[in-house]
């Protein structure tokens, strides 16, 4: 952005490469674009404090992509990584379950590998360094920069030392300007930036609007014996009702440990619906609490997926910049996986702008006629069929796989906000949410704890709610104030206030914000905002 006259002058720093995320996405492609080119310039910022520290999935990966760009990956092999051998998938009742005769296509995970996708980040970091990569964690984009034409320019990183108040703190710090030939856009989903960008080049004009699902995830350490290394366990069914999108993951790992998460499409209808609430339900079901009982959880958190598909990937080039990874939206929902995507995208990104004279112009093109794309086109009918019920859904994902997506129609993908209904217009099922947990976390407060985020408490709330009056007036009285409940995190409350106009006012908790971006996605009126705290703050997950 044009700077003004009395603002101080920015320290900058050129690079003709900047890339915003340190995720498989944005380190594949920088580790590609060095392969091709030693001498291109390039730099990774991430936001994190250390790499890998905000990176959450499942995650079970497919490695033909990871293959192709470091071929001898196997002979040193990421931290957790555990060769998939055995399939499950069940599909649950409340007291019960029955296990399905046959594993779904999307979820034959043989020759596939069980990781931590943060880990292996964090071990894919020092190979693009070791390639003259600067890697730069701790460091937040917190805008864009463009010249008078609106060609992206680069990012500026926000300041640091910044009080609630706007004020100057001791330690304050200037954030530096990065300027760049090409900035490539890699935050994972509902990317702060790309946000923006979407919004700025109408780069969603002719697609549909991204949906979204929230994944919930934790690590646990149980006793001896009691886990089958390479078994993976999915389930579809309770606690979600029929309407409503949400399905399990087990994945057994090494060491007597196992991940386990539950994940819940942003297009339920239920204003009551609580995705953190259900999760701990799913774990005390008859199937899973004996798995997880006399074990101790080491770490918990929660990310947003984009769950849209084929329909709802934007436009990926723009004046001076591209989208990469889950940034622009390429997860392949049956599978349940978007690191070889992410991988993929980065690779063919990096392709492209070695042989385009580092011109982003064209890459859309490219992507869309990748093999990324051709996945995604296949199995596009699969989560908006879901829109329509549990077992429409089931016998539309059996349809499409037997048609490999060859289906004369494209169905349509609707916002997540728009997706609630009112309060006094919804009947929701009685769901027995839990009251007393025998397992951990008790509460949401307790997975902060798990998640080990960390905000300096004295810095400017970093999630923006643009009119509060709607809070405690609309939204209280049509939806019920939902942000107390989508937030896994117990960011949201609404609390009694004497002094204020209505006796209530919302209260924001930033400090507990794991960066899921929820709220952002899911608030009926569209009023939340999430930007980039101070570089270095919130979650930081351990081997999540």
């Amino acid at each position: 952005m044009n700077q003004p006259a009395e603002a101080a002058e920015r320290d900058v720093m050129e690079y003709d490469v900047v890339t915003v995320g340190a995720g498989p996405a944005g380190l594949a492609f920088a580790i590609r674009l060095k392969q091709l080119d030693p001498d291109i310039n390039v730099c990774v910022i991430e936001k994190s404090s250390t790499i890998g520290a905000h990176i959450l999935s499942g995650a079970v990966i497919e490695p033909e992509p990871l293959d192709a760009l470091l071929p001898g990956w196997r002979d040193n092999p990421p931290p957790i990584c555990v060769p998939a051998k055995e399939d499950e998938f069940w599909l649950l009742s409340k007291d019960g379950g029955r296990k399905a005769p046959f594993i779904p296509p999307g979820m034959n995970n043989k020759g596939n590998f069980i990781v931590s996708l943060g880990a292996m980040c964090a071990w894919l970091a020092p190979q693009a360094e070791a390639l003259g990569v600067d890697v730069f964690p701790g460091f937040a984009a917190a805008e864009t920069l463009h010249d008078d034409d609106g060609k992206v320019l680069g990012v500026r990183i926000g300041d640091m030392g910044i009080a609630k108040d706007g004020s100057h703190k001791p330690g304050y710090t200037q954030g530096i300007d990065i300027h760049a030939k090409v900035t490539v856009l890699a935050e994972g989903a509902r990317g702060h930036l790309t946000k923006q960008l979407v919004k700025r080049f109408k780069l969603d004009e002719g697609h549909d609007p991204q949906s979204y699902s929230i994944g919930i995830k934790e690590l646990w350490q149980l006793p001896e014996g009691r886990t089958t290394p390479g078994k993976i366990v999915h389930t579809l069914g309770w606690p979600a009702d029929s309407h409503t999108y949400g399905g399990s993951f087990i994945y057994h790992l090494e060491g007597n440990q196992v991940a386990i998460g539950y994940v819940t499409g942003l297009d339920y209808r239920d204003p009551n619906y609580k995705p953190w609430e259900a999760f701990q339900q799913f774990k005390h079901h008859p199937t899973v609490k004996p798995l997880l009982e006399g074990g101790s959880i080491l770490s918990a958190g929660a990310r947003a997926i984009a769950t849209g598909g084929w329909q709802s990937v934007p436009t990926v080039d723009m004046p001076g910049a591209l989208l990469i990874g889950d940034t622009a939206g390429l997860l392949n929902v049956p599978k349940i996986k978007g690191t070889h995507q992410a991988i993929r995208s980065g690779m063919l990104a990096a392709e492209h702008l070695v042989g385009n004279a580092l011109a982003p112009e064209g890459f859309d093109a490219k992507l869309r006629d990748s093999a990324a794309m051709a996945e995604l086109r296949k199995v596009r009918n699969v989560k908006p069929g879901f829109k329509k019920g549990m077992w429409f859904g089931l016998a539309n994902a059996a349809w499409e796989t037997a048609v490999g997506g060859l289906s004369p129609w494209t169905m349509k993908v609707t916002p997540d906000w728009s997706s609630l209904e009112k309060i006094d217009e919804y009947e929701a099922p009685d769901r027995h949410w839990l009251v007393q947990r025998e397992l951990a976390p008790r509460d949401r407060l307790a997975g902060v704890y798990f998640a080990a985020t960390d905000h300096d408490e004295d810095q400017p709330v970093h999630l923006i709610v643009h009119d509060p009056e709607i809070c405690v007036t609309r939204c209280a009285t049509e939806y019920n104030n939902p942000c107390t409940r989508f937030c896994p995190a117990g960011v949201y409350e609404i609390v009694e206030d004497a002094e204020a106009t209505h006796g209530k006012r919302l209260q924001i908790n930033a400090a507990n914000c794991v960066h899921c971006k929820t709220c952002d996605i899911k608030d009926p009126y569209e009023i939340i905002t999430w930007v980039t705290p101070e570089g270095g703050a919130g979650p930081n997950y351990q081997n999540l």
